[in-house]
């Protein structure tokens, strides 16, 4: 059992498709999960700055507000003092390396989550390169495009991968022999993804026990740092 459980990836909020408890204690309580980066599901779904609005406001010290990044040209920046912003460039209909998200991110400096399916190999490539600092949280990145994410991995040395649905034998086994566990990061997508099949795949994992702490606690990306 990992001392300290951190799910990097989760949602708080309502969703169009179903009805979510407005508090995920109780849950994270029952899967021994002691804290949660949360991002709003209005920010996902409706309307993104009264979703932010609605994130920035909790005051629950499990929680670390995951805001959504909405890159508009004529907008002022965010003055946001947080350790991670979520993007959605297909959801939210904008260019994940146009100049206005490239300034946003480098003038923030936290880290950018992003799903895969929300951008593309070439699209994480060319970001990564045109802000060699920024570090990247690839979220729900499946279990059918090992080879794509493992070429990311390869070719990113700031990039970070969520492994909740990398549920095939063996396949984070398979990442941390070859990209470091260090690198690989607990989330569960939750409540609308599943969060009990991500928590057993965690508990039953054939790794060090160092190495599934460090998962657990959120790799080298988020294990220090994100709980302040």
């Amino acid at each position: 059992m990992p001392k300290s459980v951190l799910d990097a990836h989760r949602l708080i909020g309502p969703v169009p498709f179903d009805d979510l408890p407005r508090d995920p204690g109780r849950e994270m309580d029952r899967l021994g999960i002691h804290h949660a980066c949360v991002t709003h599901t209005l920010s996902l779904y409706s309307d993104v700055h009264a979703g932010n609005e609605a994130l920035l406001g909790l005051r629950d010290p499990r929680l670390v507000p995951v805001p959504v990044l909405l890159p508009e040209a004529f907008a002022p920046a965010q003055d946001w003092d947080v350790p991670m912003v979520r993007l959605c460039p297909a959801r939210h209909r904008y260019e994940l390396t146009g100049p206005t998200t490239l300034r946003r991110l480098a003038d923030l400096g936290a880290v950018a989550a992003i799903e895969l399916d929300e951008t593309s190999p070439a699209e994480l490539v060319t970001l990564t390169r045109r802000l060699p600092e920024l570090r990247v949280l690839l979220l729900s990145p499946g279990y059918r495009r090992l080879r794509a994410i493992g070429e990311l991995m390869a070719e990113i040395p700031n990039l970070w991968l969520e492994i909740g649905t990398v549920n095939t034998q063996r396949g984070v086994e398979w990442l941390a022999a070859h990209y470091g566990a260090e690198r690989l990061v607990f989330g569960t997508g939750a409540p609308v993804m599943d969060d009990c099949g991500p928590r057993f795949l965690l508990d039953h994992l054939e790794l060090p026990e160092a190495d599934i702490d460090l998962i657990a606690s959120g790799g080298s990306l988020l294990g220090q740092g994100v709980l302040r």
